[in-house]
């Protein structure tokens, strides 16, 4: 999340209280997710909301995807053009001021970064930390920035090639290529987690490294979002129909949502969830931004005090130090537990030398050193399912983000 997703209109009358709305629950999911991981170390400190709250970086995506693609596409339609300069010296200056502080201070800070590996510095000025992400790595929450990036620098040039490419063509070739980009995902994923996840003692490891931080894994729900912008452009007067009806919206995004969450709350990394939940997300994500823009649905009338500031000025630095903060707060909240021995760390484990690290995670060092799965990829569907779900619980809550 970045703060590319916040709209150029900065005045009371022409902000939309209704995306600043789901811009402040993106990030307070975010955090809460990150505190019961790597502060309390409990997965059920705040419930489901703390357990389901690394979809927080999916509404972040669907924000992204629709402002930036909205950006993009009336540029394109205007006398002006777009000049993809201006465009990405503005993206630049909206994010790389506080992300590069906030890099500096884990570079400087061992604390900060809680012991662990950093990439080399490349990475993260390249934006391509998220490449072969090994869970464990430090400032490792950036994984999301990097994929904005890319995607901030790939859209318009992508979109401003399919102008001139596609003339005569219209929106077809548009609409193609947005659902091309979810079914390859969607492929993707199911080949990834077929090879590295489901017959591996492993898999969660490579869950996050191989799918979960992969570029191309990961595109559902900015797709979603450019979606949005491209119907909103292109085809206006479906777009006035469809926001007409903001409160069928917000309860179609919920009848999406709410059996998405439960199948994710059951099982994150089984195959289902792995292919089918990120479309599913991207489609209620989708909804429920549609349902954010009509001024006559309940969310977008919705005005909560103060989720306005934090969207607009606090969420991107709010995302970006919460890790560092909860790593230098743990101690003191919960100092019974930092002065207890850690008997995983001194354990030796080959497996955690080539998996990069992954018992530098507090709650995944039980996933580490979990029995492992029989790697015969023939095992009954049954047995694997079961020991899919040993896996899950033994691993909940792993991720970095």
């Amino acid at each position: 999340m970045s703060s590319a997703s916040a709209p150029r209109a900065t005045t009371p009358s022409t902000r939309l209280p209704g995306l600043d709305t789901l811009r402040a629950l993106a990030v307070t999911l975010v955090v809460l997710h990150h505190y019961t991981l790597f502060v309390s170390n409990d997965d059920y400190t705040f419930g489901w909301v703390g357990r389901i709250g690394w979809i927080g970086v999916d509404l972040f995506f669907a924000l992204s995807g629709y402002l930036i693609g909205n950006q993009i596409f009336a540029g394109l339609r205007s006398e002006a053009g777009l000049s993809l300069p201006r465009f990405y010296a503005r993206r630049l200056l909206r994010t790389l001021p506080n992300y590069l502080v906030v890099l500096l201070v884990y570079v400087l800070s061992r604390a900060v970064r809680e012991e662990a590996p950093l990439l080399p510095l490349f990475r993260y000025l390249s934006f391509t930390q998220n490449l072969g992400l090994a869970p464990g790595t430090a400032f490792s929450h950036s994984w999301s920035l990097a994929i904005e990036e890319q995607f901030y620098l790939v859209l318009p040039a992508l979109a401003t090639l399919g102008l001139w490419w596609g003339r005569g063509k219209g929106m077809r070739l548009a609409w193609t290529a947005l659902a091309l980009v979810v079914l390859g995902g969607m492929l993707l994923r199911a080949q990834l987690w077929l090879a590295h996840v489901d017959a591996h003692k492993y898999g969660i490891y490579f869950y996050y490294k191989l799918i979960y931080y992969s570029s191309f894994c990961r595109l559902d729900e900015l797709v979603a979002g450019v979606g949005l912008a491209l119907l909103k452009n292109a085809h206006p007067p479906m777009w006035t129909r469809l926001r007409g009806h903001g409160n069928r919206m917000l309860a179609a995004a919920l009848l999406v949502l709410a059996p998405t969450a439960w199948l994710l709350l059951g099982d994150r990394y089984g195959f289902a969830a792995t292919v089918f939940g990120y479309p599913l997300l991207a489609l209620g994500f989708g909804l429920l931004i549609l349902a954010a823009l009509s001024g006559r649905s309940w969310l977008g009338r919705l005005r909560i005090p103060g989720a306005a500031s934090l969207a607009l000025w606090w969420s991107y630095a709010l995302y970006l130090v919460h890790r560092g903060v909860g790593a230098l707060a743990a101690p003191f909240l919960f100092p019974a537990r930092a002065l207890a021995p850690d008997p995983a760390r001194d354990r030796p484990d080959p497996a955690a030398v080539g998996a990069g690290r992954l018992a530098a995670l507090p709650a995944g060092r039980d996933a580490l050193h979990a029995p492992a799965r029989a790697p015969c990829p023939r095992q009954p569907q049954n047995a694997r399912t079961q020991s899919r779900a040993s896996m899950t619980s033994k691993a909940a809550g792993m991720a970095p983000r």
